[in-house]
Order: structure tokens, then sequence, then C-alpha cells
């Protein structure tokens, strides 16, 4: 068991001074006591923090979509781009990327994420030798870089609302339930792995299915799937089913706390307060939604009827979660044309309530032990730079809205995840053999 002393650590209630984290050998916090007889960590201490959604090889894309197609580009367009990207990644590819991905995140401060994996088969959608040999992939990313894992294999079974069948490029992506079903029983056999249940959309997935896989999986898994991220997208739903897709879901599923609904950024009042009341997490990812277009989810009405929100990267235009906070209370302050839109009565910090949000939010969604500084839960640490200008004269009060709003340098200084300090010095203890096989990869992919 390791011991190690922080002036100030992010506990449940806010900072607290001189305290002891022990780190057991199993990789969780074995005590967190008030007392400074331990080797010194760092003035500010925090808990990593989950990325609640994350699609890993999109990371090797960014910058690739950013060239005018047509002059109405929108997510459909930059699908296309995806499309074609997609369609050049092996499982060897996919591991490059992820390990390099994985390595950023823990950088900024990310230590757990959710992966929500539908790139399964060949290019013509015929399975690999190993049906499962995607997402293994992941899997050893996650265990070289350290960083904590919910793979979310999602079904993807048609083209549209219409149940229309999938393009040539979409047949990589596609199961039937059948196969689905099989594919998340062989997951279940890492150990190391939480394992969800995801359903790529309401367009990729019938009702029928749907249900099925419900039915046939623990009822103690997590869900995701996105809903409403865009405008077409709540069209068709009506169009298609004479409801919302929101409204759809909620009247037709079992939405309840184990659900996670990735951007769902086109809500009436209803459909916010709804979602609250079933206890359902929204995964909001800002640099992403901003990058396609999308639009703005409404944080201020959520946040009122008491509804629970994480942060993801999605895309990995950026993989920091400091700027994943920061553009969505920017988002909304151009929204809402007033500052300091996620405060709340009893907290009066943005930067504080951004960050708890986050942290609870992020927990629910990865269904792990994750989020908190407490005894059992797994060891995810970050040490800020107590010598950063940045952080200069900063007291508790105020270190991390200073954090958040203080600019785009990394003041991460190290990283524990599992008990293991895999970040030290702002550095990756394995970026550099990463990056160089990740430099390979990108180039074998880059038309």
């Amino acid at each position: 068991m390791n011991r190690h002393f922080a002036e100030h650590a992010w506990l449940t209630d806010g900072w607290q001074p001189d305290v002891a984290l022990a780190i057991g050998d199993d990789g969780t916090l074995a005590a967190v006591e008030s007392a400074a007889d331990a080797p010194r960590l760092g003035r500010w201490v925090l808990p990593g923090i989950p990325n609640a959604h994350s699609h890993a090889f999109q990371r090797a894309m960014a910058g690739l979509a950013e060239r005018q197609t047509d002059p109405d580009d929108s997510f459909w367009t930059w699908r296309e781009v995806m499309y074609a990207f997609a369609g050049r990644v092996t499982p060897e590819a996919l591991r490059d990327v992820a390990a390099m991905l994985y390595v950023e995140m823990l950088e900024a401060g990310y230590t757990s994420v959710c992966e929500f994996h539908y790139l399964h088969h060949q290019p013509d959608g015929t399975p690999y030798a190993d049906p499962a040999a995607m997402s293994i992939a992941l899997v050893e990313a996650a265990r070289e870089t350290g960083i904590g894992l919910t793979l979310l294999p999602a079904l993807y079974m048609t083209g549209g609302l219409d149940g229309r069948p999938l393009e040539a490029r979409q047949r990589r992506f596609g199961h039937d339930v059948d196969g689905y079903l099989r594919l998340v029983e062989r997951l279940h056999g890492f150990d190391d792995v939480r394992v969800g249940v995801c359903f790529h959309s309401l367009r990729a997935v019938p009702a029928g299915p749907m249900r099925t896989v419900l039915e046939s999986l623990p009822a103690t898994l997590p869900v995701h799937l996105h809903v409403a991220e865009q405008e077409a997208e709540v069209q068709a739903c009506l169009a298609a089913r004479g409801t919302r897709p929101v409204e759809w879901l909620l009247d037709h599923m079992p939405v309840d706390f184990l659900w996670t609904l990735v951007h769902a950024t086109h809500l009436t009042e209803t459909e916010v307060r709804a979602i609250a009341a079933r206890g359902a997490t929204v995964a909001l990812c800002p640099t992403t939604e901003a990058n396609l277009g999308d639009g703005l989810f409404p944080l201020r009405d959520f946040l009122v009827a008491g509804g629970l929100w994480s942060v993801g990267s999605d895309s990995h235009v950026s993989t920091s979660p400091v700027e994943e906070l920061r553009w969505l209370e920017y988002g909304q302050r151009l929204r809402a044309h007033r500052r300091n839109v996620a405060a709340l009565p009893h907290l009066a910090s943005v930067g504080e309530s951004l960050l708890g949000h986050a942290l609870a939010g992020g927990a629910r969604a990865t269904m792990q032990p994750v989020g908190a500084l407490e005894p059992g839960q797994r060891a995810d640490l970050l040490v800020l730079d107590e010598d950063a200008p940045e952080l200069a004269a900063r007291s508790a009060e105020n270190v991390v809205d200073s954090w958040i709003f203080s600019g785009s340098r990394n003041l991460v200084r190290e990283v524990f995840a599992g008990g293991r300090r895999v970040v030290a010095d702002g550095r990756h203890v394995k970026r550099d053999a990463i990056a160089a096989r990740y430099r390979r990869t990108a180039a074998a992919l880059t038309p």
C-alpha cells in the first residue's frame, strides 16, 4: 500500500486540507483521511474525470473534414468523410489510434472512458476471424495506457427510421441481434473492462430488436445511445413515428438511471423535465457538437430540473476535459446573453458546478467506481501544477475556476490511473513509444 499527502484534496464537499490518500495493491483507494504523515503529492489533488463518450478511431481524422464540400455543410456531409476514413481502419490501426488518444486523454485529466464502439467488421461487412477483433483492439489500448474502460459495443442494424438496409459503407457497423448478443457475451470475459449495452441511434436500431436486447441481457448494465443530436433527426422521427426522438424513447423504453442519452441537443421543456425525472444521464460533447453544428443543449433548464450530465470528447477535435467544460459554459452564455449560467443557488462557483457534475455524471455513465476520492473507488488522481502562473496566488475558493477559465495550457502535472502513476511532469510514461507507432499508422490511414 502506498500513501500520499495532498495539501488540498477535492472530496465530496469540495476542497479539504491535509488529506492522506492510501492506495491499495488492487489499485483502489484504501483510505482517505485527515493526516500529513505521508510523502507529499501536491498542493491541489482532484479525482480523475470520466470521459462519457468516445469514438476512438475518429481521433486520427481530426482536421480532415474542415474543407467545404457543400455550401450547406453539416453533420450529414461530415459523415461522408467519416465513412471513407472508417473504411481504412484495421484492428491494428484502431489499437494504435486508441492508444495515442488515451495517452492524450490521461495527460489532460481523463482517467476513464466510455468507448461507444460501432466499427466492428471488415470494410465489406464480413466479420473478422475473431468477430471481437476490433473490440479487443480497444481493450489492448486501454490496458497499455492505464485508462479505465467502459466498452459499449453498439448495435447498428438499419440505415434510417424507415428501416432501410445499411449502405455499403455502413455494413462493417452491422449486427443482427444474435450476433450482437454473442459479442457482448464474449466481452464480458474481460475482468478489467466494464461492458454495457449500446444502441447507435433510433434510426439504426428498430424498436423490436432494442427490446429484445434489453430483455436478453442483465438489467444492471449501462445503456447508451445517440439521440436528438440533429434537427433533421427530430424531423425524421416526427415523420416516421409521429413523435420526437426523446419523447418516443421515454414512452417506449425503460429509461432510468442506467441510461445515458448522448447529445440530446434538441429537446422540449417537457423532455428536459422528463429526462431529469427518470434519472438518466445526458452525455454532452461541446467541442464535437460545435464542430458538427449540432446546436446547444438547454443546460440551464436541465440544471434547474435536477438533471445529471457528463462530458465526453466524442470525435476528439479536443481531448481536454477543461475545454469541454469551458465551452459548455461559454455556449450557454452566448445563448443566454449573460454570464455564469452553470452557477447554482447553493454553489456560486461556475467551475466547481461544472466539475461536480462532470464527476458525478461521468461516474454514472461509466457505471464504474470513479469520479470521487473515497475508499473503494478506483485510485484515479489528478495533481495540478502548483507552480503554473495560472494558479499563482489562487486559494481553494477559486483554484477550480482558474483551472477551467484561465486559458488552454494543460495544468495537469501528474496522473494516477488505477493506482499507477501514468503521467509525470505532464507526459504519459509511454508517450514516446506510442506516439512513434501512431505516426506510422496515421500515415497509412491518411490518403
